[in-house]
């Protein structure tokens, strides 16, 4: 199916299942540990081996010399995997760095050997007694001196690096209010709860690969890369992943070595990266350095914009696109945005959540404040002064496809009572706290991709639906039976899903926020070209024929789906392509976020008292689950304010901090008070499920909410992420708040 025409009237309007609370369908497995996750498939691949992953002791230069003697006479060693004897391996496009490494070292904790053995316990002491020599190299591992050597990196995922429109410059010089700020953001880790993990087995040349991953496809093809194989001959399997963030879209050394590791075993092979492990030999968020510069008339209308960053990735990385948001968030005629990247030999930084809207807001939204400061304008009020319903960079001709931005704003500030806020910063005191009001916009682009499903019916009536979409726990398996029984017609438990197997048909996969909207639409696909060999069978016209209540109805006539069916069920497959809509309109997700903080007048101890946020993000097909996300996001977005930040060692090039113990994320008991409003939305040129989606739009500005509330509860500004007691009491000169 093409969708290259604005939606209509469909069967998704009538809202039977759709857009309903319902509660997760995974639900139970989950909860009674009977979900099959990528490193317990017992079931599949019985008598597993474990491996232990080796990681480089340096972050740049060359393997001297490797001792595997002592550790291939350890207990229970079955084999040992290094460059010198997996064969010639290749290279996936998506991974910046080798997934093994040697002789060439080109980051700390880079995968460098794999110690198989018959038991977890056994692999990893015997891997302490590898003994490996390094000839170091000098490394660059500081984004600060390194900066002034960051060149223009290629065009990629959020388009091109630069971009202009009017003369910045020259209207910045001559605005009568003008901003002029530099902000930081530091190196994040995804800190997800599963981590990444692999069971591999072959049969003869087959490969199948229990993998925690969010894109079965991207796999399939960077594996078959990697290994130079076929990719008919691979099978990635990825029904239940415990979060990903971003970090599992891309081929990791786990499955890699994982596989390398059953072939030279001849048995099936469990490898995870161990939680210490993550940060150096993954991918992460890499820090950036921002210059946003506003000019605007005293009342606050802006006419430049300029917003430049800079960020450091391995050879041949990509940037953090921290400025995309900026490109048409606000009016302002005169426009500008950079992106430079610098060369840095620290872990590969990539995706995410919300890369670059979630650490560009960070600073955007901070500056937006120090703008309505400078102007003496509420900020809500300027936010709603600078709405703008196209694309800023393009003109009026190419409009918003829908844009509720202004609607977020006053419906969530009413909510949250935030006239209530004094204005002037440290006024308002509970007794050791004092309180302050803080908000942000919240904005993520509209990103969609081609997404494909199956779908059938058995002479019972019972729906199947097959794709290889992933859970991330979103809830894919939840929305996209709602799609599947709106379709047909059938109650949300006559309907089966299964995902995440290489065997169903590419779906979109699950990442960029465009998961849900995407999956859902390919399942729409698949369902359209059903009902039209459902009613077919009943002798109905397809575009006439209503489903419901398990029925094909035509008039006063009605027939089963089961019979239709018949014995042998009927099947059929389509998938979701989209035309230029997006070319023709902008498309984007909008919300405004609040937050009320104390801080503690002698520690500079700061709390979250409450956080509410409003959002725009078309259909919401399951608010419920859609909730849970924006929650979620939002706690994650309290991290990246307050304490999240992987700490460089710019001596030796590797992230200091790389525990749970040490890497600080906040959980929902550090927010007492959550409050979500969705502000109700069709967007009929997203896609035919109207929808749009909301899981990184709640991480979008959330940290500049937070921000901007203890600068009105302290009058201390901090553009320094993240914001710590010793930054707040570093502002103070050391002394207490009060």
């Amino acid at each position: 199916m093409k969708f290259d025409t604005p939606a209509t009237s469909n069967p998704i309007d009538r809202g039977r299942v759709v857009g309903l609370p319902h509660d997760r369908i995974d639900g139970p497995a989950k909860v009674t540990g009977t979900a099959p996750y990528a490193y317990e498939r017992h079931d599949a691949a019985p008598n597993a081996a474990y491996g232990w992953i080796v990681g480089s002791a340096i972050a740049k230069g060359r393997i001297g010399a490797m001792d595997l003697r002592a550790a291939e006479a350890a207990p229970g060693v079955l084999a040992i995997i290094t460059h010198q004897n997996a064969g010639q391996l290749g290279k996936g496009d998506m991974n910046t760095a080798h997934l093994l490494g040697g002789p060439q070292i080109e980051h700390f904790e880079q995968a460098v050997a794999v110690v198989i053995a018959d038991t977890l316990e056994n692999a990893r002491d015997a891997a302490g007694q590898l003994r490996i020599d390094y000839i170091p190299e000098r490394g660059r591992f500081d984004l600060a001196a390194e900066r002034s050597k960051a060149a223009v990196p290629k065009g990629g995922f959020g388009g091109e690096p630069d971009s202009k429109a009017g003369d910045f410059e020259g209207a910045f010089a001559k605005a009568a209010v003008r901003i002029d700020r530099h902000y930081t953001t530091p190196d994040q880790s995804h800190a997800m709860l599963e981590p990444h993990a692999t069971t591999a087995a072959w049969n003869g040349d087959k490969l199948t690969l229990w993998t925690s991953n969010q894109m079965v496809a991207w796999a399939v093809g960077e594996m078959a890369k990697t290994l130079k194989i076929p990719k008919a001959n691979i099978r990635v399997v990825a029904p239940y992943i415990g979060g990903g963030f971003g970090a599992k879209l891309f081929l990791r050394a786990d499955a890699l070595l994982a596989a390398l590791g059953a072939r030279a075993v001849g048995r099936p092979v469990k490898v995870a990266i161990a939680r210490p492990q993550i940060p150096n030999n993954s991918t992460h968020r890499p820090a950036t350095i921002q210059r946003i510069r506003l000019g605007a008339s005293r009342d606050g209308i802006i006419d430049a914009v300029g917003h430049e960053s800079w960020s450091g990735d391995l050879p041949g990385g990509s940037p953090e696109i921290a400025a995309q948001q900026t490109r048409q968030l606000y009016r302002g005629a005169h426009r500008m945005t950079t992106h430079r990247l610098t060369t840095l030999d620290l872990p590969e930084g990539n995706a995410m959540r919300a890369p670059g809207e979630a650490v560009g807001m960070l600073a955007l939204e901070i500056a937006m404040d120090e703008l309505a400061e400078a102007c003496g304008i509420d900020p809500v009020e300027l936010r709603i002064r600078n709405d703008v319903q196209y694309d800023p960079e393009a003109g009026p001709e190419r409009p918003f496809s829908s844009r509720k931005f202004v609607e977020c704003l006053r419906e969530g500030a009413q909510r949250f009572g935030w006239d209530r806020r004094n204005p002037r910063p440290g006024q308002v005191r509970d007794g050791r706290w004092l309180i302050g009001m803080g908000m942000a916009a919240a904005f993520r682009g509209n990103l969609v991709l081609a997404s494909g499903a199956r779908v059938g019916v058995d002479m019972r009536g019972h729906v199947t639906v097959e794709t290889d979409m992933t859970d991330i726990g979103t809830g894919s398996y939840t929305i996209i039976g709602q799609t599947a029984a709106e379709m047909l017609g059938v109650p949300l438990d006559a309907v089966t899903v299964r995902l995440g197997d290489s065997r169903y048909p590419v779906s979109a996969g699950s990442g960029g926020q465009f998961g849900a909207n995407s999956s859902t639409a390919g399942v729409y696909a698949a369902c359209v070209a059903l009902r039209a060999k459902l009613a077919e069978a009943a002798g109905f016209p397809a575009d006439q024929a209503l489903f419901e209540d398990g029925l094909v109805r035509l008039g006063n006539q009605s027939k089963k789906l089961g019979a239709m069916a018949g014995r042998d069920g009927l099947w059929a497959e389509d998938r979701i392509e989209f035309g230029d809509l997006t070319q023709r309109y902008a498309q984007a997700t909008f919300g405004a976020h609040f937050c009320e903080v104390g801080v503690d007048i002698d520690t500079a101890e700061v709390r979250i008292c409450r956080m509410g946020g409003a959002f725009a993000a078309g259909r919401i097909l399951n608010p419920k689950s859609a909730r849970s996300q924006v929650i979620g996001a939002m706690t994650m977005g309290v991290g990246a304010a307050l304490m999240e930040e992987l700490a460089v060692d710019t001596r030796f090039g590797f992230f200091v901090n790389h525990d749970m113990a040490e890497y600080m994320v906040p959980v929902h008991a550090d927010i007492p008070e959550q409050d979500v409003l969705f502000i109700e939305e069709l967007d009929d040129k997203s896609s035919p499920m109207k929808a749009k989606g909301v899981g990184e739009l709640g991480i979008c500005g959330v940290g500049a909410a937070v921000a901007n509330a203890i600068y009105n509860a302290t009058g201390v500004r901090i553009r320094d992420y993240p914001i710590t007691i010793d930054k707040m009491l570093a502002a103070v000169d050391g002394s207490a708040l009060a």
